[in-house]
């Protein structure tokens, strides 16, 4: 059974920045459990040593709807 916590936000990029260094601070002091902020909720996980990472860059341009740029981060692993 999986559970899913999602949070959709619009953030600035001083508080995207915050976010992304409250996670890499989690990622490298944890030797037991990390804390996800998600949202209004805290989700705690168990990551190993190693942890496979993938980045997805996509740009796109189109006369009707402008320019749109998309950054996916997705870090899985087995506990």
């Amino acid at each position: 059974m999986a559970q899913r916590t999602t949070a959709d936000e619009t953030l600035s990029r001083e508080e995207l920045a915050s976010y992304f260094e409250e996670l890499a601070a989690e990622f490298g002091a944890a030797d037991e459990g990390i804390n996800v902020r998600v949202g209004n909720k805290s989700v705690t996980l168990h990551p190993p040593e190693s942890v496979e990472t993938s980045v997805d860059v996509v740009e796109r341009s189109t006369m009707l709807r402008g320019n749109r740029e998309t950054v996916t981060i997705e870090l899985s692993w087995k506990p």
